[in-house]
């Protein structure tokens, strides 16, 4: 692994002389931040050696390097999912590449669906916690101490300071937010009533296929994490996901972007 992510970072350095000091992974729906950032250069996936590509509709394919206020940025325009056949080593692969190239901080966005009867479909939830229900641990197997320890404290996952200069922001912003756990499923089907009510038993507010295995190899990394997730949608009865589609996701996704997207740049420039 390590061998590979050098040979992903020096096709990069070769080209570029840019040095970011923020990661962003773009969820479902969640593509158009780009739009503010600043852009410098950008390089498809499909030119990266070593790089999976992806294969969900709602992600792009490309790393976007450029600025947000005055910080170097790397974002990732779609990010890869274990059912898509990935190892969760691929998964997390670009999370490696950005913390070689200089990232310490990561902002890592997707959408859920919420069993929190508290929320509702549209809202953005501040991710706190989660819980790790994936089939496969990214760390599993021979560790590399270039990379972290054998060992990883995980009592911290999402970083407490980001998570209230975030809520501060929002207040400021006039952004309604809420907090919540997380819990990591494997994908690709939407989840069953019955597993909806598992999620809610289980201590978790949201649910979703993403995320999960890139925060634990950021923090493998010592990088600080942010997680924020869109609510699209509500597995509560029966009526609310009988109609649930991917399309229904990103259209959900689409509606509360902008706020996402605002909360997302003011956090950078500001923390």
């Amino acid at each position: 692994m390590w061998d590979k992510v050098q040979e992903t970072v020096k096709y990069i350095t070769d080209k570029y002389d840019f040095k970011p000091a923020y990661g962003i992974i773009l969820g479902s729906g969640l593509g158009n931040f780009t739009n503010d950032i600043d852009v410098s250069f950008s390089i498809p996936y499909n030119e990266l050696p070593n790089f999976p590509v992806t294969t969900v509709a709602g992600h792009g394919g490309k790393l976007i390097f450029g600025k947000i206020g005055a910080l170097n940025v790397v974002a990732m325009q779609g990010r890869f999912h274990y059912y898509e056949g990935y190892t969760m080593q691929e998964v997390t692969f670009p999370v490696r590449v950005m913390q070689q190239l200089g990232v310490k901080k990561l902002v890592v966005s997707n959408a859920s669906g919420g069993v929190n009867p508290a929320y509702k479909v549209g809202d953005v939830v501040i991710i706190y916690d989660h819980i790790n229900m994936m089939p496969e641990h990214p760390l599993r197997g021979r560790n590399d101490e270039r990379f972290g320890p054998r060992f990883v404290n995980m009592s911290e996952p999402y970083s407490r300071a980001m998570i209230a200069q975030a809520k501060q922001i929002a207040a400021a912003k006039n952004i309604e937010v809420k907090d919540g756990v997380y819990l990591g499923l494997q994908g690709p089907t939407f989840e069953t009533l019955s597993e909806y009510r598992m999620v809610k038993i289980l201590g978790a507010d949201c649910v979703g296929m993403s995320t999960v295995p890139e925060v634990i190899v950021a923090r493998h990394m010592d990088m600080e994490c942010f997680g924020i997730s869109v609510i699209t949608d509500m597995g509560d009865t029966q009526s609310n996901v009988a109609g649930i589609s991917h399309e229904e996701v990103l259209l959900a996704a689409r509606a509360a972007e902008p706020k996402v997207r605002e909360l997302i740049k003011e956090l950078i420039m500001a923390y």
